[in-house]
Formats: C-alpha cells, structure tokens, sequence
C-alpha cells in the first residue's frame, strides 16, 4: 500500500479513536469499541435446510361468519347456485324489503357473481309509497289494493307477495325497466267465478288478453315472451272485474331471480297466520323457489310478551308450512337489524327484548332444521343503531330501526357474504367427498 495512503488511514483511524482518549472530547465519540467487535463478528447465515416432502393436505372448510347450518339445509341452494340455475330467491320481510333495501345489494352481487336471470317478481301497483324495486320505474292507478294481514278479502288468498290488487275496466298498472332487457312477463292472478278479462301489453304491442273466469279459485298465470327491446310494459283491465298480484320478469339464460316480498308492518304471524295454506302453496310450488329467507323480528321486538310466548311458535309454524310445501327448497331464518332506543339520559341503546328475540329465532331455526343467519351480531351485536346514527354518512334513520341505503347495502352485503362463504364451503365438502353435482 502507497506510503500516502497508509498515513491517511491511520490518521483517520487516530481521530476516530481520540475522543475516548481525550475526556474533553468525549461529546464528539462517534465509534464504541463494543460496536466494532460486533460488527466485525457478524453470524454467517448457515445455509437453509432441504424443503421437507411436500404433504397433501386437506383444505379446511371455512366455518361461514353468522351463517349457521349444521344440517345443511342449505345444500339445495348451493348445488343449484354450482349448476347454473336459473336459480330463484324469495326474500320475505318487512319495511326494510317494502323498499327494496337489503335485497337490491344482495340481488345486485349474486347477479353480478353468478348471472342475471331477471328481476324478478313485482307488484302490480305501490302499496305504500315507499315501496320499491330498484331497477323498474311504475305507476298505476284504479285499483282496490288489499294486503294480508289487514285484508278484506278473508280468504287468505293474497298472491306470493300478500297483496292484491282488484280492479275493473280503467284500472291499469305501467312498469319500465332500466336495466338487462327481459325475456319473460308473467302476470300473477286469481281465477274465480266471474272472473274479469285484462291485458297485456309491450310498448305498443299487444301480447294477449286474459279471462280470469274459472269454477272455483285458484291460483292463474299468464305468461307472455316478449320483444327483445321492450323496455315498457303495461296491464289493463278491459271487462268485468278482475283480482291481480304481481308481475314477474326473467331471462331465458341462467343466473338468479332474487325477489323481494316485503310488507310494510308485517310480523311473522303474515306467514304463519295470515296466508291461506293451500293457495301459498300452490303459489310457492309455481315459482319453485331455491332459497326462501324470512325476514321478520323487528316489529316484533317491541312487545316482548309475544316474544317470550308466542314468537317461537310462530317461527317454527312458518319453517313448518314452508318444508311441507317446498320439500326440496332451501329455508334461512334471517334474524332483524339491531333496534335502538333513545333513554332518558339521551343514549341510544339497543331494545332490551332484541337479544333475546334473535336466540329465541336461532333456537327455533335448530328445532326446525332450517339454516339461520344471524344479522344482529353480524353487524355489529349490541349498540349498532347508536353507532350507525353517529356515523358519516348517517347509516340509520331518526327512528334507529330503518336503515338508510348505506347501511342497507352493509346488510345487504354481509348477507351475501355469509351465503358465499356457505356456497364456498359446499363446494369444499363436495371436493372433499369426491361427490359432483
């Protein structure tokens, strides 16, 4: 090494040391001598180990969150979901389902994950002003409209959705769809004695009419394809009197009708109760649905003797009627959203009966064999009112039980997921047994 050189290292070797030699200099130490032997007596890293023999092992079934099913009463809907369908939801439920809320995010992701096979089913007119289907614009007008529960009609013969609607000539019901063109129309009906004449029309074309005269009541369809750019459709009533339900729209092409058949006010007594068996299953066998959810328990947590003494019956009597006519259909019991209350001290809390009503509805689910998805807890247990009705945006209204769209969509989207990761784990098991379907 050139003399220069060696001089110019050990002089800087002699600075960086001088301050451990020379106390007053000892604010400007910059080297420790422990440092220096640690650097210098770095590990050398061994090298790694041969990878073990890969072992084939089992994929784990992942346990779906809040979605429970320990008889797989579900199974049915998954392997109809795995064929390609066309693969049809009934969501019944309360005001939350009047609007279209929860089930329009749910319906959205299961068409956007597994095809569009059309909207679904409609009522002939609103019932309640707020009753909606996102997706199809309606008006109608000249119609007696009676829903179940507060019927006039006391024959329990209420349509698949709980209303009917009667009418004579004048009376007429307009729908416009703005999404995926429909295929499909089918105009729900009662036949009966003396039954009216209605039709049917696409835009400007006329699809048909139809008598709804018969011997005895009984539940009608009418079904019409229609033009591949209809985008507008209309019933009228042209003689006599007719009683109508709804309107249901598909596509000829596999994917998920996802329809929802909510009631404003209704309880699950709607159900139980209020339906005449023979003519709801008449109507169910027709739509032959692969999942039905039943949604209700909010309006009922604010009498908590009903739900201490009647409310179980009433669930189990529905899971009952529904097994009995759709033997190979699937059944989830949906608990409600949480409820909140505002107490003197001006907190919101959750009503003190909703706990207890959601374990009453898991129990009842249990005895019934039907699958149960636990809303409540999925979104968030106890307190969640207070804290959506705090939040930015607002995610509940003023009443803390409504959910306004955001919070509807959160529902919405927790109840897809749970019936995802359920569809995932049906998938897993088949894999598993060596079973297709």
């Amino acid at each position: 090494m050139p003399v220069k050189t060696t001089l110019t290292l050990l002089t800087f070797v002699a600075l960086l040391f001088l301050p451990q030699l020379a106390p007053a200099l000892k604010n400007y130490q910059t080297v420790d001598r422990d440092t220096i032997v640690k650097v210098l007596d770095l590990p050398v890293p061994k090298p790694a180990s041969p990878p073990e023999a890969a072992v084939p092992r089992a994929v784990p079934a992942r346990a779906p969150s809040h979605l429970i099913d320990p008889q797989h009463e579900l199974d049915h809907f998954y392997a109809a979901l795995l064929q390609g369908g066309p693969v049809r939801i009934l969501h019944y439920g309360d005001s939350p389902t009047t609007g279209d809320l929860i089930t329009a995010d749910a319906r959205q992701m299961f068409q956007r994950d597994f095809g569009d096979a059309g909207a679904g089913f409609v009522l002939i007119a609103r019932p309640w002003a707020w009753y909606n289907h996102r997706g199809v614009e309606m008006d109608a007008s000249g119609w007696n409209i009676d829903i179940a529960g507060i019927a006039q009609a006391k024959d329990g013969m209420h349509g698949l959705g709980g209303v009917s609607f009667i009418g004579s000539p004048g009376a007429a019901a307009r729908w416009r769809l703005r999404n995926a063109p429909q295929e499909v129309i089918e105009i729900a009906y009662l036949a009966q004695p003396g039954g009216g004449e209605f039709q049917v029309d696409a835009g400007d074309q006329t699809l048909g009419t139809v008598s709804t005269a018969a011997e005895a009541k009984t539940p009608g369809y009418a079904s019409f394809h229609v033009p591949a750019d209809a985008r507008i459709f209309s019933v009228r009533v042209t003689k006599g009197v007719v009683r109508l339900y709804g309107a249901e729209f598909s596509r000829n092409n596999a994917g998920v009708i996802y329809s929802s058949l909510g009631i404003n006010g209704a309880n699950i007594t709607l159900l139980s109760r209020s339906f005449n068996p023979r003519h709801w299953t008449a109507e169910l066998r027709h739509y032959h649905p692969d999942l039905v959810i039943v949604n209700y328990g909010t309006n009922e947590s604010g009498y908590p003797a009903f739900v201490d003494t009647t409310w179980p019956g009433e669930v189990r009597e529905t899971v009952r009627r529904l097994h009995a006519a759709l033997p190979e259909s699937s059944v989830l019991l949906m608990s409600p959203m949480d409820r909140g209350e505002r107490k003197m001290s001006g907190e919101i809390q959750t009503t003190p009966v909703l706990p207890r009503l959601v374990q009453l509805e898991a129990e009842a689910a249990r005895q019934t064999g039907a699958a149960f998805f636990n809303t409540f807890e999925a979104m968030g247990g106890e307190g969640t009112m207070s804290r959506w009705y705090a939040a930015e945006p607002r995610l509940v209204s003023a009443d803390f039980i409504h959910p306004l769209p955001a919070g509807a969509k959160i529902v919405g989207e927790l109840l897809y997921r749970g019936l995802r990761d359920g569809y995932n784990d049906y998938k897993l098991r088949q894999l598993k047994t060596g079973v297709s379907r």
